[in-house]
């Protein structure tokens, strides 16, 4: 049983295998995902930027202090060392961004978890909610079955509580064959968020097999 993940670096809205359509593997050992405001270093089909170029490029606190939605989503991509812009992850009503390929069935629905390491036992980051999942500034929906709506809202992810996970399969239960599921995620910074700082979270993917 196998699970690849895909990224979607295509501005038109269409699943996996779509002739045409730039979807490009994760390589879950080296590849990353970079979450920020952009920059003329840190936008689509520029090198991966340093640690440098990404503070420059980070959202700014705005007075008075609202409410905002990180703008660029990218994959850091290691053998090309680029960076590919997921276009269409985010805000927006779009639906086919991350792919989750099974090529078998499975014994439980997959599930989508975030945590602050590979552990997966702990959610103390701020951006997690600082151990408060209903804080977390992660959102995400589930987009297997349907677009997830104009001003989608989704679930706050941190850890495994219940409603702070996403059930990939739509909670229609275990894979029976081989399948493709799909994820809308975004970044929302709080209003009351004072200081910048360095998230570096842990996607998780949880399902169980014969």
């Amino acid at each position: 049983m196998a699970l690849t993940i895909h990224l979607n670096c295509d501005t038109q809205d269409q699943p996996l295998n779509t002739s045409g359509v730039d979807w490009v593997e994760l390589d879950e050992t080296n590849d990353s995902l970079i979450f920020s405001g952009g920059s003329d270093s840190v936008r689509d089909g520029e090198p991966i930027p340093s640690e440098s170029q990404l503070n420059q490029a980070g959202l700014l606190l705005i007075e008075p202090r609202i409410e905002q939605t990180i703008e660029k989503y990218f994959l850091a991509d290691s053998d090309a060392n680029l960076l590919r812009q997921i276009h269409n992850m985010g805000a927006g009503n779009y639906r086919y961004n991350m792919a989750f390929d099974f090529d078998a069935e499975t014994v439980s629905e997959p599930t989508f978890e975030i945590y602050d390491d590979e552990d997966l036992d702990s959610i103390d980051n701020t951006a997690l909610g600082a151990g408060t999942p209903s804080s977390s500034w992660y959102r995400g929906i589930c987009t297997t079955d349907a677009l997830p709506g104009v001003a989608w809202t989704g679930s706050r992810l941190a850890g495994s509580s219940d409603g702070h996970f996403i059930f990939l399969n739509s909670e229609n239960g275990a894979l029976v064959g081989a399948d493709t599921l799909y994820l809308q995620l975004k970044i929302v910074i709080p209003s009351i968020q004072l200081d910048s700082l360095l998230t570096t979270p842990v996607f998780a993917v949880k399902y169980a097999i014969v």
